[in-house]
């Protein structure tokens, strides 16, 4: 297990304060492998909450969304449900100046393509996202979606992936569909019936969990839902970072 302390605790404070693009780049750097690797990204109330009236960010913080933005620096391709689209208001991926000669270096474009997961395109194709990405927003779907909306997506510029029989997405061939296509390293940011659906399938390869410091109790749902696996994955524990009361971790299947 590693430990970040933060800059303030060392003889230099590049970034006054804050932990450096550069060390948060190296300590969530992906492993070295052939293969995909399938990262989430989430934050959890201390009672077990995904979400605060529908949304992440009232659980977040400065630090957390500083290492949101590595994260996504870092990766080839942000897969994200359809849900979490509408209700977070999703944009694309913007060019980070502090991540383009680590990007340039390993063959990555200058920003990570947008996967949206969707059984029924219920989308609206006129947003940004869709119609103004720096490289093409990625839909998946299943073979049996709407031809109309399938239509309308490859209009609007996105690139229409099938990765199922059916109307939803098989998470397993979501994610071979993405490695064909050069995109290994995988970020999803949920929402929790993504993410349940990821883990139910035995493909999630690493968790990134901030853990905040807040209490809200109702109802709201866990990072995670859906099916439940037969038994409980193993997870380690291969990075804490702290900073007031917020505990940010990397989980790494075992």
């Amino acid at each position: 297990m590693r430990r970040l302390f933060p800059v303030t605790d060392q003889t230099s404070a590049p970034d006054q304060g804050e932990w450096s693009f550069e060390a948060l780049a190296e300590a969530y750097a992906y492993p070295e492998t052939d293969g995909p690797w399938l990262r989430a990204n989430m934050v959890s109330s201390l009672d077990g909450a995904g979400q605060h009236e529908g949304r992440s960010h009232p659980l977040s913080s400065d630090t957390d969304m500083r290492i949101f933005g590595t994260l996504r620096a870092l990766s080839d391709v942000i897969v994200v449900g359809a849900e979490t689209v509408r209700q977070e208001g999703y944009r694309p991926a913007r060019a980070r100046e502090a991540f383009a000669a680590r990007r340039s270096a390993v063959g990555q474009g200058p920003a990570p393509v947008i996967a949206v997961v969707t059984a029924s395109l219920d989308l609206d194709f006129g947003l940004p996202l869709f119609t103004s990405p720096l490289v093409p927003t990625i839909v998946l779907t299943g073979a049996s979606a709407p031809p109309d909306r399938v239509r309308e997506a490859e209009v609007a510029g996105a690139e229409v992936v099938i990765a199922g029989d059916g109307p939803g997405v098989e998470p397993a061939r979501a994610i071979a569909a993405l490695a064909e296509r050069g995109l290994r390293r995988m970020l999803t940011e949920g929402g929790p019936r993504l993410l349940g659906q990821f883990v139910a399938a035995g493909v999630l390869d690493e968790l990134c969990l901030t853990v905040s410091p807040m209490l809200t109790a109702g109802s709201a749902q866990r990072i995670a839902g859906g099916p439940s696996v037969t038994a409980p994955e193993h997870f380690r524990l291969e990075l804490l970072l702290e900073e007031a009361g917020f505990l940010y971790t990397r989980y790494r299947r075992i």
